[in-house]
């Protein structure tokens, strides 16, 4: 199990030593997962290296697993997020069953994603979370850092929140404010090991924070220091290269299942057998990361004219539009009531 603190890394920066030379390895196919809590930014840190995955040529697939509550305690089961992506240089159906490398942002994403890891596969734990009161939250009687339960493993200790607070210090940020950064941290460390390249992802993030430019340096900040952290440290002795999958010429398109869901909302209000098709499209959702994407991207066509409702009450989410296409209750002035009053709605004339 190797361990690094990044101390030493940032020794070696300054002193103007040369970075170690690195061993290669040629791989046909990679699968890792982001997995933290539902505020640490693992959705985004995995969509952006599957846009770098795909912008290099690889085929590829994703996994995005959403929170099992809403609002759960920081720290908890029910409240980890996790990305899973799988590329490879050649033709893929599958997101992977099992991750090759796994990045634990704190004890309760290790916990829940631990079992999926074979032995021998790679995890990068940010050492920064595992206090003792995080243990506890997740049922952990020791530090599974410093007992002998990890030992299958190829294990990279990373002080991920320490190192991120450091890039940003020049930035006069809170720390609170710099530690939200430590997921870019975590993208530049992967995407350095797997040869991305950075141009882009600093493109990105000056279009997503145009209007608060501040958040966008200080996100290009945490992302170089999470690759020179890779460049500079002599715990990551291997990097890794997934050649171009061999792939038909033509426009390719990145889509994920919110979009085509609401591609299938916006079809579904257009459709020409449908009479009842010309009013507006109503729904009602959850707000949640997954719903409020597919809402948003609905609401943003034109011809649609979807109108949406966030609703933080699980029991009474009735999607509408879903609910206009689907069976009606029994007949009668009470059942018609209740449905109403619950979301429900029909046309009078039309059965399609």
């Amino acid at each position: 199990m190797s361990t690094d603190t990044g101390a030493g890394t940032l020794e070696s920066a300054s002193s103007g030593a040369p970075p170690p030379e690195r061993e290669v390895r040629k791989t046909h196919r990679v699968v890792i997962r982001f997995a933290g809590d539902s505020g640490d930014g693992m959705q985004l840190a995995g969509d952006r290296f599957t846009s770098e995955a795909a912008a290099f040529g690889n085929d590829l697939a994703t996994l995005p697993n959403f929170p099992a509550e809403i609002r759960a305690p920081a720290g908890t089961l029910p409240g980890v997020s996790s990305f899973q992506l799988h590329f490879a240089d050649y033709d893929i159906l599958t997101p992977g069953d099992r991750p090759d490398v796994l990045v634990a942002m704190n004890p309760a994403a290790l916990k829940a994603n631990l079992p999926d890891l074979p032995h021998g596969g790679m995890l990068i734990v940010n050492t920064d979370e595992f206090t003792k009161r995080n243990l506890t939250k997740v049922g952990y009687e020791s530090n599974p850092m410093e007992d002998d339960s990890l030992a299958p493993y190829t294990v990279h200790e990373v002080a991920m929140a320490t190192l991120t607070r450091g890039a940003l210090a020049p930035t006069g940020m809170s720390k609170k404010d710099a530690e939200r950064a430590k997921n870019m941290f975590a993208l530049g460390l992967l995407s350095w090991m797997y040869h991305r390249g950075t141009a882009d992802t600093e493109a990105f993030l000056r279009e997503k924070f145009a209007r608060k430019p501040e958040l966008a340096e200080a996100n290009i900040l945490a992302f170089h220091a999470g690759w020179n952290y890779g460049e500079t440290t002599e715990s990551f002795a291997v990097t890794y290269e997934v050649a171009p999958a061999a792939l038909d010429e033509g426009t390719y398109r990145q889509i994920t299942g919110n979009l085509a869901l609401a591609y299938g909302i916006v079809a579904a209000g257009h459709s020409p057998g449908c009479r009842c098709s010309s009013g507006p499209i109503r729904s009602r959702r959850r707000p949640t990361s997954c719903t409020s994407s597919a809402s948003t991207r609905a609401s943003v066509s034109r011809r649609s004219r979807p109108r949406t409702r966030s609703r933080a009450s699980a029991r009474r989410w009735v999607p509408r539009s879903v609910a206009r296409w689907a069976s009606p209750p029994p007949p009668g002035p009470a059942w018609r009531s209740r449905a109403r009053r619950s979301g429900w709605r029909w046309p009078s004339s039309c059965r399609c």
